[in-house]
């Protein structure tokens, strides 16, 4: 299963950079009188009670920006809704209910996940009163919290916890598989909708030789070798100076959710035609939506016999360099050419995502990747690592326990990210890393003694 998200959102000014920093423990987001400070998501991870979840802040919902980025604020706070698995949805209690408060409410109650009312600013007792007056915008009983006197912070944490799915319930029995669900995605007339038709075994998508004939996302269901797939058809992308109308901004935001809302991105190319900067801006998007991906190369029969695959796989690994480990496919969607090799190469990605290593077999590899390769000096000491922990799935999501996280650079974490590829079932898909310091409280072995025994 992912790490749990829990986003706060809010209208501006009710403190949600301030309650996010009060749960992190730690001065992350800049907290200001002004509104509007907040524009893009921040992400931390945070462990209470040994259970990990994610932690957002969002932009104030409502707000106006002065730069007219007004609609990409939007963008980044739905982009965390849709993503949450649990929402605070933070009030003034000093304040009272505002008509934007109310605005709020009025979204979130299309939200599928639990949500609870944070109260804040509530310093002390005098202020319950009129924070209970915020149970009239449907989400039961208000947490009365203060960022300022620090109260009821484990009150919420504990909250929080109670409130996430328990990861009993959450683990999928192995021997149900779940249906797994494609985006198919990439510029205009690569060829997606040929490709869904060939799947589906029927004209279920229009296809057309004019480019933008698909408009939406579209799910499409079909069974392969007694399997059930979902294929997400998206529009085809173009430019930001070329989009015209209303249909092209959203056809955009459209194949971004269907991205997010997929377990494996199918990223289409037309063989004949040069990578351009739509494909680059949509493999840095689905990097960064840890999604794992296959670059497909589409209508090869126009040129197999005439260029070597090789050209292409090296024409692809140094454009997107940060999807070297995704597999490449050839294939012709017309035909049907290579299709089940594609759909079974996604449902090993698929597996991939979903895998889990227990900690043993993980710290051996660990011990061995810092014996071939220890962390580089960082201020004339050595950093140590400790330990590390897989806290999540599908993308699979690790912790690294170390003396001095800013010590392990950009560099040394692509080397470990490297070795874990080779060496676990991860070969092929994103791993999240996240680097902690370990806290005096650990009791935990300190196998730091044998990563560093040989060194």
């Amino acid at each position: 299963m992912p790490v749990p998200q829990v986003v706060i959102v809010g209208r501006p000014n009710v403190g949600k950079s301030s309650l996010f920093n009060w749960l992190a423990g730690i001065r992350i987001a800049i907290v200001d009188d002004q509104p509007g400070v907040t524009r893009d998501r921040m992400t931390h991870l945070m462990c209470h009670d040994e259970r990990f979840f994610e932690l957002v802040d969002t932009g104030g919902m409502g707000f106006i920006d002065a730069d007219d980025l007004t609609k990409q604020i939007e963008d980044q706070i739905n982009v965390a809704i849709d993503s949450a698995t649990l929402i605070l949805f933070a009030v003034d209690a000093r304040e009272g209910i505002l008509p934007l408060d109310q605005e709020v409410a009025k979204r979130l109650r299309n939200a599928q996940v639990p949500i609870i009312c944070l109260a804040n600013k509530a310093d002390d007792g005098t202020f319950d009163a009129a924070a209970e007056d915020f149970y009239r915008l449907g989400f039961s009983t208000p947490i009365k919290v203060s960022t300022l006197q620090n109260r009821n912070r484990s009150i919420l944490l504990n909250r929080i916890l109670s409130t996430l799915p328990e990861l009993s319930e959450q683990e999928e029995d192995p021997g149900d598989e779940p249906t797994m669900k494609v985006a198919i995605v990439g510029r205009r007339n690569v060829g997606k909708s040929t490709f869904v038709n060939t799947l589906a075994e029927a004209e279920r998508m229009i296809v057309s030789e004019v480019p933008g004939t698909t408009r939406d996302s579209v799910d499409v269901q079909f069974e392969l070798d007694g399997k059930a797939f979902i294929a997400i058809d998206t529009p085809g992308l173009r430019k930001a100076k070329s989009r015209k109308s209303n249909i092209d901004f959203y056809g955009t935001h459209r194949a971004q959710r269907s991205i997010r809302r997929a377990d494996v991105v199918f990223l289409f190319h037309d063989c004949t035609e040069r990578i351009g900067k739509v494909d680059k801006q949509l493999c840095d998007y689905i990097a960064s939506e840890y999604k794992p991906c296959l670059l497909v190369v589409n209508k090869w029969d126009q040129l197999a016999g005439q260029m070597p695959t090789e050209k292409w796989v090296n024409y692809l690994h140094d454009t997107y360099r940060t999807l070297r480990y995704a597999p490449i496919a050839f294939i012709t969607g017309e035909t049907g050419k290579n299709v089940k090799a594609l759909l079974n190469h996604g449902q090993m990605l698929f597996k991939q995502a979903r895998s889990r290593i227990s900690t043993g077999p993980l710290n051996r590899m660990l011990r061995d990747a810092v014996r071939k390769k220890a962390p580089p000096l960082y201020r004339n000491r050595r950093p140590k690592i400790y330990y590390a922990t897989q806290v999540g799935t599908e993308p699979p999501t690790i912790v690294l326990f170390c003396s001095q996280p800013a010590a392990l650079d950009a560099q040394y974490q692509r080397y470990l990210l490297g070795q874990f590829r080779d060496h676990l079932e991860f070969d092929e898909v994103p791993i999240k890393l996240y680097l902690r310091r370990r806290s005096k409280s650990d009791v935990r072995d300190d196998v730091d003694r044998e990563l560093f025994a040989d060194a």
